[in-house]
């Protein structure tokens, strides 16, 4: 009996002391899975006076994944570089999304328009997450944003699946060295005009109206940003949640929901093929971690027992505190 009460409490300290930690070091952790037929270099950056993350710039073969922790408070945004090269000198540079760095890590600079942007702000106003994606500064690639295991009212998926590079119009059109369709410029991107801009004396959302041009981004991607003032159809939030981010999911995916309660629009479904052990587990949207310990119900229902006890409690109560502690420096 001894030692099976030292082992429940073994257990609930590990379980507390890894609340604690992984409640500093990352709030959320954000998995970027590559679907498309060819190579791509995700891009990342931080918001203006934040910290940038471990990487800025790597890059995805084609099936592969990647996942990076994300400190609490961080906001920026990703997206994808495409057909990006090096030259004799050790030059990298990309044919949509180049960041301008020179190398394969981004360093600070910013995706080049017209560039499909996943953009984030975690723990905001009234500690939620905020999360969009836009096509205002264009398009190049696909991209869905699935949140894992969070919650909230607005807490579902958004993106943009449909491949506009073949329905671009003309003058918005992109295309590489050998005549591929690669991206697809926003208005403002290939007039710089103040009203596709909503800039100068178009710079409020009671005059900046949807152009021909946004409104055929809206059309085929209706959960995506298509100007500066679509807000209202376009953001999302989310309490607790990871984030998925596929570029080039299937068109065909399927809906249902990320997290008890909720409905996602058009959640990519599950890739039971995939090979990285990056890409973390899940049921019903819930983060499924392995080498969980397996505790019959005999030994569950004594450590109920002992979690019980008077010492047991106020040692539960004291880590318990500490974790909360942390939330408030």
């Amino acid at each position: 009996m001894a030692q099976l009460k030292l082992l429940c409490f073994f257990a609930l300290f590990l379980t507390v002391t890894h609340l604690f930690i992984t409640g500093v070091q990352s709030s959320a952790t954000f998995t970027m899975v590559n679907k498309c037929q060819q190579t791509i270099w995700p891009g990342l950056l931080s918001n203006a006076g934040i910290a940038p993350l471990s990487t800025t710039g790597f890059v995805l073969q084609k099936g592969e994944s990647k996942t990076i922790n994300v400190p609490s408070s961080w906001g920026g945004r990703f997206w994808a570089r495409t057909h990006c090269t090096e030259d004799s000198t050790g030059k990298f540079t990309c044919a949509t999304g180049d960041c301008g760095s020179g190398k394969l890590e981004c360093n600070g600079g910013n995706a080049a328009p017209p560039a499909t942007l996943a953009e984030f702000t975690l723990d905001g106003s009234g500690g939620m997450d905020f999360f969009d994606v836009s096509l205002v500064d264009g398009y190049n690639l696909p991209m869905l944003v699935v949140p894992q295991g969070g919650s909230g009212n607005n807490c579902t998926s958004t993106g943009c699946v449909v491949d506009l590079n073949g329905a671009c119009p003309s003058e918005l059109k992109v295309t590489s060295v050998g005549g591929e369709n690669v991206a697809c410029k926003s208005a403002c991107e290939a007039f710089r005009q103040d009203e596709y801009c909503c800039a100068g004396a178009y710079n409020s959302p009671s005059i900046c109206k949807p152009s021909s041009y946004s409104m055929l981004f809206k059309k085929a991607c209706p959960s995506a940003y298509s100007f500066a003032y679509d807000d209202k159809t376009s953001t999302f939030t989310c309490t607790g949640a990871n984030y998925l981010i596929t570029f080039c999911p299937s068109p065909n995916t399927s809906q249902k929901s990320s997290s008890t309660g909720g409905q996602n629009q058009n959640e990519e479904p599950e890739d039971n093929n995939q090979s990285n052990n990056n890409v973390p587990s899940t049921i019903n949207g819930s983060m499924v971690y392995d080498g969980a310990w397996d505790v019959s119900s005999a030994s569950s229902t004594t450590c109920m027992h002992v979690l019980r006890s008077p010492a047991m409690a106020g040692s539960i109560a004291f880590l318990t505190g500490i974790w909360q502690l942390r939330h408030l420096f």
